[in-house]
């Protein structure tokens, strides 16, 4: 049986991050990557449908070690999945990728101290063991994304579809398509579809905010021009740090302020006279669900030409040509694509156990985001909410690397969280008010109300956690 130092799950966004600190932080440690997909990438090879790119400044969404030298701050996806296979290359990483290979089960051996890693290789078993395990799964369903039990669905004649499941043989030119959400999916698709359909229109049950970025930076682009990429990648990445650490500062102690400016910054492109009110102010404050970027306000560049309409309303049923409201007004249709949010999958479905005992991880508590009470040697990479995912899988990345030097220098075979706090209040790992975390939330770890089991959302206090605190505290224990 095949032993390594350290299996990890995944070869998304988070895999190859975990991989690349490992070369350059653990280059002694024997590691293997097993990736359930065909390609690595996750999130961009599986997306397919038209105009996915990034709602993160590039700059902040990519690498800290691998600078973003591309033009573009808002990215199409197959010049994300360029990036991720130059730095995959550019470390050797790639050779270290076990592709078509899902794990679907990990044990804990207690008496070997090393974890038992179980799955499928185009139907032959995998069976391997190592010392330490990384879930870098991401945290959705890759086989099917959310679709609400419409009413009437099946005597609808047109085509219907989930943005997930995407081909490239859905016709939409000269169609009447309707685009049910106002997430970042919908307002992904709507402004590169608008360009070829006959005409748009995006169903929304309620509005979200929507802020408008530019699709390049004029700072990034100077600084690219004068600076090495390094350097330059740097202070780029630091601008935009520190002004999405702002913004979600003043949302949380101003939101009226925040709401006031993201209106106004609407009603620039759209006018005075556009039902802004109706259609682009949430009920909710923002950041209380994730808000939602546009490059260059692309979407409501194609709502002022005419070619998409925003209708606020909610379904009452499917009929044979389109969608009846519940206000009475019939939408036709020759497809509807239902952007209607993600299905939630923890660690991509694989059960753990510890021994014999299978655990249940929504009762288990997050250590620092980077580990998970009482299950030893074992990282679970969760990126930020707030922020671009990459800030905090490059900062969970850096300190994993940390504490296995620490655990060679002190001759250590395990570490695992230990819940020591007595008094300490357990709440939702994610506070957001979005349909697919709700949904989800008796089936995810919690947080606490204390470090370290307490999730910041916060970088440049992570970053202080996890690249400059000590390894030892008293939650961490270790096993010689």
């Amino acid at each position: 049986m095949q032993h390594y130092d350290i299996v990890i799950i995944g070869a998304g966004l988070s895999g190859i991050d975990a991989a690349c600190h490992f070369k350059m932080h653990c280059p002694e440690k024997h590691f293997r990557i097993f990736e359930a997909r065909e390609r690595l990438g996750g999130t961009w090879d599986l997306f397919k449908y038209p105009g996915i790119r990034s709602d993160s400044d590039m700059h902040v969404f990519s690498y800290s070690f691998k600078p973003w030298t591309y033009h573009k701050s808002i990215s199409d996806a197959a010049t994300i999945l360029k990036y991720l296979n130059e730095t995959a290359q550019e470390y050797d990483v790639a050779q270290h990728i076990e592709y078509n290979s899902p794990i679907n089960k990990i044990v804990w051996s207690s008496t070997q101290k090393q974890w038992m890693v179980y799955g499928t290789n185009e139907g032959n078993a995998i069976k391997v063991s190592c010392n330490f395990l990384m879930i870098c799964t991401g945290y959705y369903d890759y086989d099917q994304g959310y679709i609400p039990d419409f009413k009437g669905l099946d005597t609808f004649k047109g085509q219907f579809i989930h943005p997930q499941k995407w081909s490239k043989d859905i016709a939409y030119e000269n169609r009447e398509v309707i685009v049910i959400g106002s997430g970042a999916t919908a307002v992904t698709l709507i402004p590169s579809l608008a360009e070829k359909t006959k005409h748009i229109t995006m169903l929304q049950r309620s509005p979200s905010y929507i802020l408008s970025q530019p699709l390049y930076d004029p700072f990034a682009k100077i600084v690219h021009t004068l600076l090495p990429d390094k350097i330059a990648h740097k202070l780029a990445r630091w601008k935009n740090i520190l002004r999405d650490m702002y913004l979600y500062k003043m949302s949380r102690k101003n939101p009226a302020g925040v709401k006031k400016y993201v209106k106004k910054q609407i009603r620039k492109v759209l006018g005075k006279e556009y039902a802004i009110d109706t259609h682009f102010s949430p009920k909710y404050n923002p950041w209380d669900e994730r808000l939602c970027s546009v490059p260059d306000n692309d979407l409501f560049h194609a709502i002022k030409a005419g070619k998409c309409t925003v209708v606020t309303d909610h379904i009452d049923t499917f009929t044979k040509n389109g969608i009846r409201l519940q206000s009475g007004k019939e939408l036709r249709a020759d497809l509807v694509i239902s952007a209607t949010g993600l299905q939630l999958k923890l660690a991509g479905g694989v059960q753990v156990y510890l021994d014999d005992e299978l655990v249940d991880l929504s009762t288990k508590l997050n250590y620092k985001g980077s580990m998970l009470q009482d299950l030893p040697n074992l990282a679970a990479i969760v990126g930020y909410t707030n922020a671009a995912w990459t800030l905090k899988a490059d900062l969970a990345c850096h300190y994993v690397c940390r504490l296995l030097n620490y655990m060679d220098a002190n001759n250590y075979k395990a570490c695992v969280p230990k819940r020591t706090e007595k008094n300490m209040t357990t709440v939702p790992i994610i506070n957001f008010t979005s349909g697919y975390i709700q949904r989800a939330l008796d089936k995810l770890p919690k947080q606490g109300d204390q470090h370290p089991w307490r999730l910041n959302q916060n970088y440049i206090r992570d970053r202080k956690i996890l690249k400059r605190d000590k390894i030892n505290d008293a939650s961490l224990h270790f096993e010689r």
